[in-house]
């Protein structure tokens, strides 16, 4: 694998048939036909499958908040792609909604701590201090910015980032915001002490039908989510939903 394509092994397990599927398709948005604007309209000839599948499956969470009250918030933000497809999918589905913020957390610096709730022996993942940083701050910035010049209602703030260790940026969050009415907690920060910060933060702000999901909850190689789950819900507390497109998205609706 090249150093640009080393983030692969970070996130997933995967084939040595599926990796090349992935280089191969670097490779085919470099040397493909049309310019850069024809190949973005035509983006589904470039994004791995899997990614379609996650902004599917995103879409169809999105879908049973629409009548719900309150912001998104994303815990694990990594390069912006999630964060970014919240906020298309608000602009595409409640135009109008300017409440509808979306809020992501992240350190982009990678993971702070690594707890023994995320340890798994025998584990292909070398799981460490500072993996995951994507360091893309003022790029994510820049994408907001040009992500408002083409919505409605543009001079209202939609999208926004925190940057810092959740334990310590939730809370002054919620201090700095008194009015904060969450209707989505998304938790993608993989590791146990962050997946637990934000439930112990934002619950409390989650009102009656909200949804918390969890991207790798019940992932072999990912206790830390699963643990956070089960030591703040109790597993068996709760129905815990899945997606069709999200093989590895598991959801709660509160009640």
């Amino acid at each position: 694998m090249k150093d640009t394509d080393s983030k692969l092994h970070e996130r997933c397990y995967t084939s040595p048939f599926y990796e090349e599927y992935l280089l191969k398709l670097v490779e085919y948005n470099k040397t493909g036909e049309g310019t850069t604007l024809e190949k973005l309209e035509a983006f589904a000839k470039y994004v791995p499958k899997t990614s379609l599948a996650k902004f599917l499956a995103k879409y169809e969470l999105f879908k049973k908040i629409l009548d719900i009250q309150g912001v998104i918030v994303e815990c694990g933000v990594y390069c912006g792609g999630g964060l970014m497809s919240w906020a298309q999918l608000s602009s595409i589905l409640e135009p109008m909604n300017h409440q509808r913020r979306i809020i992501g957390f992240d350190t982009f610096t990678g993971f702070p701590e690594i707890t023994k709730e995320d340890i798994v022996e025998n584990s292909p993942l070398n799981i460490k201090e500072g993996m995951m940083s994507s360091r893309a701050v003022e790029d994510i910035r820049k994408g907001i910015e040009i992500y408002d010049l083409g919505r409605f209602m543009n001079h209202i703030p939609k999208v926004s980032i925190v940057v810092g260790d959740i334990k310590e940026t939730a809370p002054k969050y919620i201090e700095d915001n008194s009015h904060l009415i969450i209707s989505l907690l998304y938790i993608d920060t993989d590791l146990h002490a962050p997946a637990i910060a934000a439930l112990r933060n934002f619950r409390s702000r989650m009102p009656k039908g909200a949804i918390v999901a969890f991207d790798e909850a019940n992932v072999p190689f990912w206790p830390g989510e699963t643990q956070a789950l089960e030591d703040y819900f109790g597993i068996k507390n709760y129905k815990i939903n899945r997606n069709l497109f999200g093989t590895a998205l598991s959801y709660i609706i509160l009640d």
